[in-house]
């Protein structure tokens, strides 16, 4: 969704073509989420099926510009006047691997975490080290946000490891190991854990 978006907050300054949005979006975004033009063009396609943009003539050098309409407008101001919702549950793979490698017998789950800490406390030096001066040039400050964004999520992740190291400690291998169900599962999927008691999530 922020790929859209933000390609129709860019066309919301005037018409562009495909490679050009493109390189608005690298100079906005300090290049951290490289598009190739197949899905630049893929995405205004699909913008101008909903009717958000609209697709002009080839220029003499065979540019085919396109222009953002009144809807598209209208969604840009939705989107930048909306918070974003992050997702309530998690997919992350490291939370993943390391909830299930605390529940397998067998498994040495400290060591797996001891492994994954010096890494992330690794990648969080990298980070600390390339951390520049105060960017001037509104290129450079669109980087180095990004950087900080990084920055912030590494540290926030080594804490979390801490707390995870911290909780496993407390608590007895035996205490945290799951052996392999014997009940049949049930078929259909499993109830949601915020479904009230005894009901059913409408």
């Amino acid at each position: 969704m922020s790929v859209k978006q933000s390609l129709l907050a860019i066309l919301d300054q005037g018409p562009c073509y495909g490679y050009q949005l493109r390189t608005e979006f690298d100079r906005r975004t300090g290049s951290t989420w490289p598009l190739n033009v197949g899905q630049i063009y893929n995405t205004l396609d699909r913008l101008e099926r909903d009717g958000l943009v609209t697709k002009g003539d080839a220029d003499a050098q065979g540019h085919i510009y396109f222009e953002i309409t009144d809807a598209g407008r209208a969604a840009v101001r939705t989107w930048l006047a909306s918070p974003v919702q992050r997702a309530a549950g998690t997919r992350d793979e490291l939370t993943i691997k390391l909830t299930v490698a605390m529940t397998l017998p067998g498994v040495d789950a400290a060591e797996v975490i001891e492994d994954q800490r010096s890494a992330s406390a690794a990648r969080l030096r990298a980070l600390r080290e390339q951390s520049a001066d105060a960017a001037q040039d509104p290129e450079d400050l669109a980087r180095s946000l990004v950087d900080d964004a990084l920055r912030f999520a590494a540290e926030a992740e080594v804490r979390w490891l801490d707390h995870v190291r911290a909780v496993l400690a407390s608590r007895t291998r035996d205490s945290v190991a799951l052996e392999l169900a014997t009940d049949s599962p049930r078929r259909g999927r499993p109830a949601s854990a915020t479904a009230p008691a005894g009901g059913r999530i409408a």
